[in-house]
């Protein structure tokens, strides 16, 4: 199972890295990882004991933060607190190295800049010792500390305050922007209910939203959030939905509308019936998705987790070299050669990549989710930039899936009222859309007590013993699969009808295409994506969905495993290295969900199948938000490597200078801190969500 815990006061990005590996190897954990960018650990365990097994985590966690404390239970993030004791000292050094600046050249000067490094470098130092003592030698406070003690031992006091000081101005910049970060997906969590006003005859009791049952009826005031899923059975009001699908506009509901936790009800008082506990809603499923996500590290953060615990400890070779063998072999004097293997060290610091990335990719996640878009892991983030084919099922993905009966026709001797009666009975016990649509249309009461018999054949119809005649609805496939010759019917979706081997006539519906298809089509065709529509449904009707949406390539009467078929013959006639991706919103499109390399399920209507099995999941269920994820997903990227290209490019430059002797520990400094505030600056430009402009009708 996997458990999930708190690191409540991490900052330190490589112990990070430490904690996850020391974490990785306790009994009963088969795999650790850390997430800096919200400050949790998810651990895959067998241990059953969760209070033991966070025991053994605190001491693991300790021994390099002593400072973090493990929890289970997610508190909000707060803002930071700038006027800590922590805070206080370092300021302190600051004024002192400030004082030290107007201060004639002497002892006084001298004494003033070492009491800045002690003030604002004793925690660098002390966390190196300590983790030297434990064997963790390769970090940054190593590092630093080396380098600038090194500086105060060549008589290098002004250089050496001012190092330490700006690398903690830098972390402590870097700090705030984290937080920011880390705050914008706590105000996310935080949208979770945890009240409920259950209604008992004329009054109302609050209780624990985990205390919901199902058929409850619960009120929600006007400002209060929609406790658990349910159906509107009395009053009428406004929805703020904008946390869950991120829908800037409010949505009108009346009695029988289903509405979703998490909803903000805008205007009057509602009274709801529980169709979901709090485990199972909507709010509850995004909060899920999104705690997890950053579990799944993308390829690229992988690599640079692992280049950095190569990279450091080479580089501090490269400075030993640096140090010793010129004057050994060469010439020169050592101090000088010395403080050229100091810049060297400072400028190798990885902590630009190690933060500013997994930062990058939660960003992206965090901006995506407060779009309506749930991306279960920066893997698939990653994935979804390289889409350049987009395959689409048709009903309930690029249209409403709402059918409604077109035409009825009937061959003699039957009726078109009694082929009606015929379908609406047999498919009455039916959740496909097609068959609640029949239902609908038939505008006498169905009995199901007539029913004697009910056999559904997935992606076909249905066969039912009605008044003791047997009735066959559904496709073509079907009638001819008992023997029975059938009219070719010319509807947008052609459902037919058979009694006692006998055909009767066909139903023909129509099913309109989502408001946002065609700007989905429109706007993915402008990225350079291909687009292919599967489905199920008849030629007829996708020919007619893809001619009113542009999409050229189609296959239709499709069964779930000749959707996955297809799906392979796309994926394995691929030219390049593009990614396909499917989107889906039916149980039948679990299969290819599954098959592509990334999936996206529509979540407010889609199944629970689909929604489990996909990697992407929209929660606003418009197609439109396809293209904004691809978008989403391609900034991210270009944010990434813009860090990477930047914290490569200068350290490189910089570790050449200083090794040339032609670069200071300023320049140093700058090529760790200053390209760390910058790439993480960068970073937090993914965090601002990018709001739509487009005119929706509520």
């Amino acid at each position: 199972m996997r458990v999930v815990y708190n690191l409540e006061g991490l900052a330190c990005a490589s112990c990070a890295a430490k904690i996850e590996a020391a974490a990785s190897r306790l009994e009963h954990v088969e795999k650790a990882v850390v997430d800096f960018s919200s400050s949790r650990i998810f651990l895959d365990t067998d241990q059953t004991d969760v209070n033991a097994l966070q025991a053994a985590l605190q001491e693991t966690v300790a021994a390099y933060e002593p400072a973090v404390v493990v929890t289970q239970h997610f508190t909000k993030i707060e803002k930071a607190k700038l006027m800590t004791l922590r805070n206080s000292v370092f300021f302190l050094g600051i004024l002192s190295f400030a004082i030290a600046l107007f201060v004639p050249e002497g002892w006084a000067r001298s004494t003033l800049f070492v009491l800045a490094y002690g003030l604002a470098g004793s925690e660098v130092i002390w966390q190196a010792l300590r983790n030297v003592k434990k064997g963790e030698i390769f970090d940054e406070n190593f590092l630093m500390a080396i380098a600038t003690l090194g500086a105060l031992l060549i008589g290098e006091y002004p250089e050496a305050a001012s190092v330490m000081i700006f690398y903690r101005t830098g972390e402590f910049l870097q700090s705030l922007a984290v937080d920011r970060s880390r705050r914008s997906i706590s105000a996310l969590i935080a949208i979770r209910p945890e009240k409920a006003r259950r209604k008992i005859q004329n009054s109302t009791v609050d209780i624990s939203v985990e205390d919901v049952g199902i058929g409850d009826l619960l009120v929600v005031y006007p400002g209060e959030r929609v406790p658990v899923d349910g159906r509107v059975v009395e009053g009428s009001s406004t929805l703020d939905t904008s946390a869950l699908t991120g829908e800037s506009l409010p949505r009108e509901i009346q009695p029988g509308d289903e509405i979703l936790a998490g909803s903000i009800n805008l205007q009057g008082l509602v009274t709801i019936e529980a169709s979901k506990l709090a485990g199972d809603s909507a709010v509850s499923r995004i909060l899920d998705l999104v705690e997890n996500a950053t579990a799944n590290k993308a390829p690229t953060e992988d690599f640079i987790t692992s280049f950095a615990r190569y990279y450091t400890p080479a580089v501090v070779g490269i400075a030993a070299i640096i140090a010793i063998l010129p004057p050994l072999f060469f010439g020169g004097y050592f101090a000088d050669w010395f403080y050229r293997s100091l810049v060297f060290l400072v400028a190798s610091c990885p902590c630009a990549l190690v933060v500013s990335i997994p930062l990058g990719f939660f960003g992206g996640i965090g901006r995506a989710s407060r779009q309506g878009v749930l991306v279960k892991g920066s893997n698939y983030l990653q994935a979804l930039q390289a889409a350049d084919t987009i395959v689409f099922d048709k009903t309930g993905t690029l249209t409403s899936g709402r059918f409604s009966v077109q035409e009825v026709t009937a061959a003699s001797p039957f009726s078109r009222e009694e082929v009606l009666e015929m379908a609406a009975h047999a498919e009455s016990a039916s959740l496909h859309p097609i068959a609640s649509s029949i239902v609908r249309s038939f505008a006498g009461t169905v009995d199901q007590s007539e029913l004697t018999e009910l056999e559904e054949f997935p992606g076909f119809g249905v066969r039912a013993r009605w008044r003791g005649a047997e009735i066959l609805v559904g496709s073509r496939h079907l009638l001819q699969r008992f023997g029975i010759e059938l009219a070719e019917h010319r509807g947008q979706a052609g459902v037919y009808v058979a009694k006692d081997g006998a055909y009767a006539g066909s139903i023909a519906l129509v099913d309109e295409p989502k408001e946002g298809a065609k700007q989905a089509v429109q706007s993915l065709k402008a990225m350079g994506a291909e687009l292919v529509m599967l489905t199920g449904d008849s030629a007829a009707a996708a020919r007619q969905t893809g001619e009113d949406l542009g999409i050229a390539r189609i296959r239709a009467e499709l069964l779930p495993h000749e959707k996955v078929e297809e799906l392979e013959k796309i994926i394995t006639g691929k030219q390049g290295k593009g990614k396909v991706v499917f989107v889906g919103d039916g149980i039948n499109d679990a299969p290819a969900l599954a098959r592509a390399d990334v999936g996206i399920a529509m979540g407010a209507l889609g199944s629970e199948a689909a929604i489990e099995t996909a990697d992407v999941v929209l929660m606003n269920d418009d197609p439109a938000s396809v293209g904004e994820a691809i978008e989403t997903a391609r900034f991210t990227n270009r944010i990434v490597w813009q860090n990477i290209v930047l914290a490569f490019a200068v350290k490189l430059i910089v570790l050449a200078l200083g090794a040339l002797g032609m670069a200071s520990l300023w320049e140093a400094v700058f090529a760790d801190v200053g390209v760390t505030i910058l790439a993480v600056l960068n970073s937090t430009r993914i965090i601002a969500p990018k709001r739509r402009n487009r005119a929706r009708t509520v």
